[in-house]
């Protein structure tokens, strides 16, 4: 097979495959793009290609792609793969595609469409062997191109800068929430921001173009469930990013900065058990606790010196179906909601009379909505 040196195929024309294209098209390359959805043969849009550019969701999706396409592929032919994957997914993939005689360079970017448009993302190349002029001339005309290795210290060194993406967008979601919880101007806490260490986030968020996504919170997900697997360390990260989408706080397909949003963080039907407990005290009615609780639920905590456990019926005929007669002076505070996936924690202060309660929630998602799993108390 005959290849064309300034001929270069884009598998991939989502946001940053297109991007690339259109990219690679203004600097003078003859471009072939070829997407998923199109239902056609990839492998019509590799034959005579110099350079194969990947540009996909995860290492399933190359796989798959290069299975469609392999056979025509061969030793005239580089795959030059920007797809974020793990170190494990991208050495298979560079056996798969150099069992077809072609050469295969890991290369994932840092940078999002605007980058691209711009011509300067960060290429991470990682590569088993030398890269040929043209795949040096694809990749320059894309951004600075960082040698990093082998393929898998490629792909490493991708999930390590999304690591710190991902770090770095829910610490401007905390900080953002300290100054609502301080009563600082969302728009003075930003100012301040900017200028520290959060600032290219904070000028990332307020200059995004609503409504197009250049990284989604769903990719970013992905990135971190990658990296999670591989070190244990990271899962309290990935949690919190997953969390935020399995819980509907962040739509799949919205910016990464829609994370670092401080309020109307925690869905409604996660807080109406928290609210019917709170509507039990206020008013006296058991049977609002029965609505919060699981039937199986317990109460645990000291009472007069003594550790007590009770079963939800027997902390129900605590409660007379009158609010106390002091209600009027007692103030109830929902302090802290985390949800991970389909369970969360919460942490409710209760000011009643003389006596001050820290109530701990374990909440869980059922068939039939959130309900608490158990409570833990402290008074004092």
């Amino acid at each position: 097979m005959t290849t064309t040196s300034s001929a270069v195929a884009v598998l991939g024309l989502g946001r940053m495959g297109a991007a690339m294209a259109d990219r690679l098209t203004e600097q003078g390359w003859t471009v072939t793009g070829w997407s998923r959805s199109h239902g056609t043969d990839p492998s019509d849009a590799v034959r005579r290609q110099a350079v194969v550019v990947l540009a996909l969701f995860d290492g399933p999706a190359c796989a798959q792609v290069i299975d469609r396409c392999g056979s025509a592929l061969g030793p005239d032919v580089v795959v030059v793969n920007t797809t974020t994957m793990a170190p494990d997914e991208a050495i298979a993939l560079e056996k798969t595609v150099q069992a077809t005689g072609a050469g295969y360079v890991h290369a994932p970017v840092m940078g999002s469409v605007p980058a691209v448009r711009a011509g300067t993302l960060r290429v991470l190349v990682g590569s088993s062997a030398p890269t040929s002029p043209a795949v040096e001339a694809v990749l320059a005309a894309l951004g600075e191109v960082i040698p990093a290795g082998g393929v898998a210290d490629a792909a490493a060194l991708k999930l390590v800068s999304n690591s710190a993406l991902g770090g770095g967008v829910l610490a401007l979601r905390d900080a953002r929430r300290y100054a609502v919880d301080l009563g600082v101007s969302p728009e003075a806490a930003l100012d301040v921001l900017e200028r520290g260490a959060l600032g290219g986030l904070v000028r990332g968020k307020r200059d995004q173009p609503p409504p197009a996504a250049h990284f989604t919170a769903a990719a970013l997900a992905k990135d971190l469930t990658l990296l999670a697997a591989e070190t244990p360390a990271a899962r309290t990260l990935a949690r919190r990013v997953s969390g935020a989408l399995d819980s509907g706080w962040v739509a799949e397909d919205a910016d990464i900065f829609a994370l670092t949003e401080p309020t109307d963080d925690v869905p409604d039907e996660v807080l109406e058990p928290l609210r019917a407990y709170i509507r039990g005290h206020a008013t006296g009615d058991p049977e609002h606790f029965r609505a919060a609780f699981l039937p199986t639920a317990h109460v645990e905590g000291l009472r007069d010196g003594s550790f007590v456990s009770w079963p939800l019926d027997d902390f129900c005929a605590l409660f007379t179906g009158e609010p106390a007669a002091d209600e009027p002076e007692r103030r109830r505070r929902i302090d802290h909601v985390a949800v991970e996936g389909t369970v969360g924690t919460a942490t409710l202060t209760l000011w009643h009379g003389p006596d001050t309660f820290t109530d701990v929630f374990l909440l869980v998602r059922t068939t039939d909505g959130w309900r608490i799993a158990n409570k833990v108390y402290d008074r004092r």
